[in-house]
């Protein structure tokens, strides 16, 4: 089954991350396609995650194309106009790409080019539109295409922002703009996570749960600080501290895998989306700890 197929089907589907390297070896991506190769339904090709300069997202997704694995094209609105974003799309969809991750992007103050012009000329909500008009036959600007286009696009929501209520309002600005599936910012507290997914239920869109690895407490406590909408409950971090140094990484692991084991035995939501940030050859581990290989 595809990607797509797999979700509409009501499997509980597993996706990874992979970032495309800083500069042309592509050694280490090809190694990260192989090892999900079989154990995941689809995998993300960032797009310039956190304002960094990468190789892009569909040279990523070509390549797990040719080692057999299905790619899903994440693309942001900083560094392209519309014109660019549909150019992409076209291009995307005539290699072979069929799933579309549309995301705003973070600013270019995160990252290593700090001088850099954010474009910004459309936002997350918009790229769902060009997305739908393409698949739709016509460009944003409302011209015939000469063929179009059969994305399965979808978008990312944060189930743990505090406040709630935006976060909200924006997923269903996106729903309506054409969403077919979220993939969430990390999850931590699954209770919290079950008052979001009263709301999701709501409409016809598939969640699948982001799960960020943690390696230690300080890495808990550094998402907690710095990266808004994350928040690690402090028994996890008592949990990881308790391990010591030693098994910090490897407590990460079962913690990661527990959830993964909890969010599907409960039908809590319809898969997950591991980020495993530089440890992909940890995910494997984690789908055979939770007892999904």
């Amino acid at each position: 089954m595809t990607f797509r197929e797999a979700l509409e089907s009501g499997k509980f589907v597993v996706t990874a991350e992979v970032g495309p390297p800083k500069g042309t070896n592509i050694e280490e991506m090809i190694h990260h396609i192989e090892l999900l190769k079989g154990k995941v339904d689809a995998v993300n090709f960032t797009d310039n995650q956190s304002a960094v300069v990468r190789m892009c997202s569909l040279a990523g997704c070509k390549v797990a194309l040719e080692h057999g694995v299905e790619p899903i094209l994440q693309m942001t609105c900083r560094d392209r106009n519309r014109i660019g974003l549909q150019s992409d799309l076209l291009g995307a969809y005539a290699l072979g790409v069929r799933n579309v991750l549309c995301m705003t992007g973070d600013h270019v103050s995160a990252g290593d080019h700090k001088e850099a012009k954010p474009v910004y000329d459309v936002e997350s909500v918009q790229l769902l539109q060009i997305v739908d008009s393409l698949n739709n036959g016509k460009d944003m600007a409302g011209n015939e295409l000469h063929g179009k286009t059969d994305f399965f696009q979808g978008a990312v929501v944060t189930p743990e922002a505090d406040p709630l209520e935006p976060q909200l309002i924006k997923f269903e600005k996106k729903v309506r703009a054409g969403a077919k599936f979220f993939q969430t910012q990390a999850i931590y507290d699954i209770e919290k996570f079950k008052e979001f997914m009263k709301h999701a239920r709501k409409f016809p869109v598939k969640i699948i749960a982001g799960l960020v690895v943690l390696k230690s407490a300080g890495m808990a406590n550094f998402l907690n600080k710095f990266v808004p909408g994350i928040k690690v409950p402090q028994e996890l971090i008592d949990e990881l501290k308790a391990a010591g140094k030693e098994k910090a990484l490897e407590t990460g692991l079962n913690i990661t895998a527990r959830h993964i084991r909890q969010l599907k035995e409960e039908g809590i939501c319809d898969g997950v989306h591991i980020m495993a940030i530089g440890m992909e050859d940890k995910v494997p581990i984690i789908l055979e700890k939770a007892g999904l290989l």
